[in-house]
């Protein structure tokens, strides 16, 4: 029991040690911790201000990023608008060419069609002519190859040109 109630001297010391390291924790301790405390509050206050100061600068450059890439997006599309007219462009004129040849190319044809049909029915009447010349020879050495027949028909055609 009698470590459950202390003498009056026990009491004593160990109060006054208390007292002792008390005074000397306080004298050099306690404003050491204090002020590492006090530093340490002002580095979390400056952690915390420099964490915002960050955060805002995030959603600036956030809303920086956004715009360059709408900006980008419609440089793209501007550029694919132009690039679809240069091609829709390079077609038509691709088409316009090809027309103008292909219609040089029919009027050729029809020129050299023409040209050659016109050979084609001069030689013809050049035949036909030849045909008639030489029927004409055969009927009428068969006709005149009688001397009386000959100026027979000599006559009749000497009173022919004589009406005409």
């Amino acid at each position: 029991m009698q470590l459950l109630t202390p003498a009056l001297g026990l009491i004593l010391w160990t109060l006054l040690a208390f007292g002792i390291v008390f005074f000397l924790l306080k004298k050099f301790a306690w404003p050491a911790i204090m002020s590492g405390l006090d530093t340490r509050e002002k580095t979390i206050a400056d952690s915390l201000a420099t964490a915002e100061k960050i955060k805002l600068e995030m959603a600036q450059m956030k809303n920086d990023n956004e715009a360059i890439l709408i900006s980008a997006r419609e440089e793209r599309a501007t550029m694919l608008k132009e690039a679809k007219e240069t091609k829709d462009k390079m077609i038509s004129e691709a088409k316009n060419e090809a027309k103008l040849q292909a219609g040089k190319i029919i009027a050729d044809a029809q020129a050299a069609i023409n040209q050659q049909k016109m050979a084609a029915l001069t030689d013809l009447k050049n035949q036909i002519g030849k045909l008639v010349i030489e029927t004409s020879e055969k009927v009428l050495r068969k006709e005149l190859s009688n001397k009386a027949e000959q100026e027979n028909y000599i006559k009749t055609l000497a009173t022919e040109v004589k009406l005409n």
